[in-house]
């Protein structure tokens, strides 16, 4: 058997093309979409990240506002960034870069982000909205895997979900949003992790697995039962090679799979446009 790709590039482009057609039509109301973006330091990942994001608006005709402070930037600094774009009308929706430097507390950062600018929707607020279904602004890696799976008509309803990894960004706001009784979603939710032993004993039972744990090639072909989905969401580097927690030889196995590059990454940033707009919109009226 050889896995049909998830291809999150021809998607994401898609979506791409419909923000941008939507945005064209805001902007003849007299509103530009404004994304905003906030990187400490000069990790070379996020660096990188931060300018796709950006060529990203660029694309789409949302209009970009980056503030770049240095790696050892007072936490009150940083705080006075973030009330001056929660302020700024010219600013729909904005993120804090991840990772922080270590003096910094990321808790008290992220708290000051005003919820209804939060991009990532991953400010309590939007994470309480979330649990209860209610509207607002969904978790970016989750909302593009969502998409993904329905995009190529892998069934999710109904069905047996294993996600491997708890983190804030993706696990745990993943399993929340597949539980939901919503298009897509309604699904038989199990979230394991590296501290569990005997992850097989889980992912077999699997219809769909999605790897959030960053950690390299975790999930391997015999954890993997025939004809089942697999999403590597978490990722790792090695150098300048990033690498999947999905090992490449479990495409012999599965009868879904997202490629190494060009899988879950594009969907993110995708949603992120698409966030900014619908926060846009609010502001539209």
């Amino acid at each position: 058997m050889t896995a049909r790709l998830l291809d999150g590039e021809a998607l994401a482009k898609q979506v791409r093309a419909e923000v941008a057609t939507e945005t064209a039509l805001l902007a003849e109301q007299g509103v530009v979409p404004g994304l905003g973006t906030i990187l400490v330091g000069d990790d070379v990942p996020s660096a990188r990240y931060v300018q796709m994001k950006h060529e990203d608006c660029a694309e789409v005709g949302i209009a970009s506002v980056h503030e770049h402070l240095p790696a050892d930037v007072s936490e009150e600094r940083l705080l006075a960034v973030i009330a001056a774009f929660n302020a700024d009308p010219a600013v729909d929706a904005y993120l804090v870069q991840l990772p922080l430097p270590k003096h910094l507390d990321e808790e008290k950062v992220l708290l000051a982000v005003d919820p209804d600018k939060d991009v990532d929707g991953l400010h309590p607020v939007n994470l309480g909205r979330l649990v209860m279904g209610a509207p607002g602004p969904l978790p970016c890696t989750p909302q593009g895997i969502v998409e993904l799976l329905a995009a190529n008509d892998v069934p999710v309803e109904g069905r047996h979900v294993v996600v491997i990894g708890r983190g804030l960004t993706i696990g745990r706001p993943l399993a929340l949003l597949l539980a939901l009784r919503r298009p897509h979603c309604n699904a038989a939710v199990t979230v394991v992790h590296t501290g569990v032993p005997d992850l097989a004993r889980y992912t077999l039972d699997a219809d769909v697995i999605v790897a959030a744990a960053g950690s390299a090639g975790l999930v391997r072909p015999e954890m993997v039962r025939p004809g089942a989905a697999v999403v590597g969401a978490g990722v790792s580097w090695e150098g300048r090679r990033i690498l999947s927690d999905v090992d490449e030889s479990v495409a012999e196995v599965a009868g879904y799979l997202t490629p190494r590059i060009g899988g879950v990454g594009p969907m993110t940033r995708a949603m992120l446009l698409r966030n900014a707009l619908r926060a846009a919109r609010r502001r539209a009226g």
